[in-house]
């Protein structure tokens, strides 16, 4: 049987090691602290950004991680807002990083 984290307690644990690693992160939406999506916004502080979203590989049955977009920040927003509108239990996380680290391909975080 494979647990899940509950999403409001992988949160605290993704916001604490990238703080762990010197990387600036913050909740902009605070979704459902169970079963809610989690997106994550890269700001790389030069106009561009990427989102990623987490869902399950039908393959595995396992969680990855999927890029939904890689472009100039206000469309991210734009496509952030949109995710928003559909999923009010959506959490959103942005990072701001000029190197791009987001850790989400990090043991422990990509579960």
């Amino acid at each position: 049987m494979n647990a899940r984290l509950a999403s409001g307690m992988w949160v605290g644990a993704y916001l604490r090691r990238l703080d762990l690693e010197g990387i600036p992160a913050h909740v902009v939406a605070r979704g459902d602290d169970t079963a809610g999506a989690v997106l994550v916004k890269l700001a790389r502080l030069d106009g561009t950004a990427a989102a990623f979203q987490r869902e399950t590989d039908l393959l595995t049955g396992g969680r990855v991680w999927r890029s939904l977009a890689d472009t100039d920040e206000p469309e991210i927003d734009r496509i952030i807002a949109r995710q928003r509108a559909t999923d009010p239990d959506l959490w959103v996380i942005e990072i701001e990083d000029r190197h791009g680290r987001h850790l989400l391909d990090a043991p422990g975080l990509s579960d």
